[in-house]
């Protein structure tokens, strides 16, 4: 086995694969972040189901949970540099074709979680009591305030447990991003089994920080979730 597999190998390249772990949390916290206030908002014009854009939105989000996300990130690469290259480069003189691979990987999965963390949001307000939104109104709040002070934050609860399993996801999923040519942990992994001709050493050490980082966000999330329930309701 000594061949195919060599502790001194993985000792040396372990250090190299994991200083790419920010290009990772990058990806993922700006797809998040953006991603779900793209979601509030789908949700909420989900939820008012305004003629036209009902339709739109249907097909919007059909369309991301239909289709792999690596599809999607090949489309976001190719195609907004060949549909939008020339406005962007007469309004703004950019050229997209020299824009970094990893902002197409990031509007993909903006995307994408816009449409799955839309639904979920959408659930989770639906399931907050009637109750509350008559009480903002009661005390004179707006129909804004009653929702982003009251609705929200108590459906955001509702919506946690899927919320912290979808965060997980995205994070594993952002091993597709190497394909594109972004050096994340994978794509490091990758580029150092090429060079050395040794592969097995580089994509355990992957592994292993896939998983560590997975189970670390995963004990985050549960507790958060813990804390939140053994907290107050929100106050109107």
């Amino acid at each position: 086995m000594g061949s195919y597999f060599s502790a001194e190998r993985f000792i040396n390249v372990f250090p190299k694969i994991i200083s790419c772990i920010s290009v990772n949390f990058h990806i993922v916290l700006w797809s998040m972040l953006l991603g779900t206030i793209l979601a509030i908002f789908v949700a909420i014009l989900r939820l008012k189901e305004i003629p036209v854009v009902k339709q739109i939105l249907g097909v919007y989000i059909s369309f991301m949970r239909g289709t792999p996300l690596l599809v999607q990130m090949m489309i976001a690469f190719y195609g907004i540099p060949l549909v939008l290259g020339n406005v962007f480069m007469n309004l703004f003189g950019i050229n997209l074709n020299r824009v970094e691979p990893v902002v197409f990987v990031e509007i993909a999965i903006v995307l994408n979680e816009g449409a799955f963390l839309g639904e979920i949001f959408r659930g989770a307000i639906t399931a907050v009591p009637a109750l509350q939104t008559e009480a903002g109104y009661s005390i004179g709040m707006t129909g804004a305030q009653t929702f982003f002070r009251i609705v929200l934050p108590q459906a955001f609860k509702v919506a946690l447990p899927h919320y912290g399993v979808d965060f997980v996801g995205v994070f594993q999923n952002t091993s597709l991003v190497f394909t594109l040519g972004v050096v994340d942990v994978l794509g490091k992994a990758k580029t150092l089994g090429a060079a050395t001709g040794h592969t097995l050493e580089g994509y355990l050490a992957a592994t292993l920080i896939y998983i560590s980082f997975s189970l670390l966000l995963k004990g985050v999330f549960l507790f958060i979730e813990k804390n939140m329930k053994n907290g107050s309701a929100p106050a109107i």
